[in-house]
């Protein structure tokens, strides 16, 4: 476990998992400002089951059994339960330790899974705001389709609210895989803000200016959020888990097989992409 701290919060990262966050809290209080990890979850070995992992090569499900690369049919396998693949390969490899010291960190990841990239998170936590940046670099001889991302999860209680806005959403097939951008729906509206729905969301979200806010009233904070390099965001609401996410991603499920492939980047060897995301904590109380 590596621990970082500073006047406001302590974070703990596992490095062998994924590259993962287990959990971040309020020093004073202990509160959560992450999803909880508790010791059965970090028992797991699951990224899936912490406070928050990188995504890459890709975002989310990609159907078809694989994708199209310029070099050719790219066959993928399911790799957890989910009977799709899912959130590319980073999260289920162990990163290593490059740089730390009490309140930042360098994660590095040498991968050839499903072709081979090299890796970079960057953790920095200054008076109560946590940001982490995310940098892929291709080493394939041939170009490859790349999406990044990052899967928060924020506790979520009775008063939980949630500010974000976004222009369209892209509704969804039998498999949860993006089908189709309509304008916003009313009731996905979160342009003010308003409690989580009642109801199950679980959709990408573009035309988004990167910024957010996680009012937490029964915690005593508020999380203001801001990404860079990405205009997606997904947002899912799954019902009496104690938990929702809203994940900085550059680009809708399942976009190797949307028109246009929106989001996503060819590159080269030797060429990268990156992506940023902030979590500011402001105490209300």
């Amino acid at each position: 476990m590596l621990i970082l701290q500073d006047a406001l919060s302590h974070l703990e990262i596992c490095p062998e998992l994924g590259g993962a966050i287990a959990n971040w809290r309020l020093r004073s209080s202990g509160l959560p400002l992450l999803r909880h990890a508790d010791s059965q979850a970090l028992a797991a070995g699951s990224a899936r089951r912490l406070g928050c992992f990188p995504l890459l090569p890709w975002s989310n499900r990609i159907g078809a059994g694989g994708f199209a690369n310029p070099h050719g049919w790219l066959p993928l396998a399911a790799n957890c339960e989910d009977p799709l693949p899912i959130h590319g390969s980073a999260w289920q490899q162990p990163w290593r330790v490059a740089e730390q010291d009490v309140q930042g960190a360098l994660l590095t990841l040498e991968s050839e899974l499903p072709f081979a990239y090299s890796a970079r998170q960057r953790f920095d936590l200054r008076d109560g705001q946590l940001s982490i940046t995310l940098e892929v670099t291709h080493r394939g001889d041939s170009p490859a389709w790349y999406g990044l991302g990052l899967h928060p999860y924020f506790p979520r209680t009775a008063n939980t609210s949630l500010q974000v806005a976004a222009e369209a959403a892209w509704l969804c097939d039998e498999q949860r895989l993006s089908r189709e951008l309509v304008p916003l729906p009313t009731e996905w509206d979160f342009a003010a803000a308003r409690p989580l729905p009642a109801t199950c969301i679980d959709h990408a979200f573009a035309g988004w200016n990167g910024r957010a806010c996680i009012h937490q009233p029964d915690l005593g904070y508020r999380l203001d959020c801001v990404a860079s390099h990405c205009s997606h965001y997904l947002l899912f609401t799954p019902q009496e888990r104690g938990f929702f996410c809203i994940e900085p991603v550059s680009h809708p499920v399942n976009a190797h097989h949307l028109p246009g492939r929106p989001g996503l980047r060819l590159l080269a060897n030797g060429t990268s992409a990156r992506l940023g995301w902030s979590m500011r904590c402001q105490p209300t109380c």
